[in-house]
This record gives structure tokens, sequence and C-alpha cells, in this order.
């Protein structure tokens, strides 16, 4: 256990900045769920509508420095790339 007064600090600070990334991944993953059961149904309306919210969530997790700004511009793109080969194909 930390003795210093600013080692303290930085403990309850962490631990409230890990809470919070942990509930930005979870809503993350349930976002990005929705999208490939959408897709799976070959609704393409409704992936649309996930696909912008996926999109929009990954770029505020990025902002916030949950993810990495690339890691969320590649997955927006793999997104977008299944959801447009998919509507081609169909």
């Amino acid at each position: 256990m930390a003795n210093i007064k600013s080692a303290k600090k930085r403990i309850k600070v962490i631990l409230k900045k890990t809470a919070r990334n942990r509930r930005v991944k979870s809503h993350l993953k349930a976002i990005l769920k929705n999208f490939d059961a959408a897709m799976a149904e070959g609704n393409f309306d409704t992936a649309k509508e996930k696909l912008a919210l996926a999109e929009k969530r990954l770029h505020q997790a990025a902002a916030k420095g949950t993810i990495h700004k690339n890691a969320a511009s590649r997955k927006v793109s793999r997104l977008t790339k299944q959801f447009n080969k998919a509507k081609a194909g169909s």
C-alpha cells in the first residue's frame, strides 16, 4: 500500500479510469455484436444504423484514450467494408 499522499491519489484515479475503460469497452463489444447480428440476419437497414452508432462510439472511445485512434479507424474501416461487401452481394 502506498504511503505518500500523491501515490494514494494516483491509485484512486487509476481505479476510476480502469472502471470507465471497462464500461466503455464492454459497451463497444455489445454494439459490435448487435451489428454482427443485424448482418447475419441480412437486415441492412438496421445494420446501417448499428454501423453508424459503432463508428460514433469507437471514435468517442479513441478520443477519450480508451482505445488507440488507429485501432478505432481500423475497426470502422473493417465494419464498413464488411457492410458494403454484404450489401453488394445481395
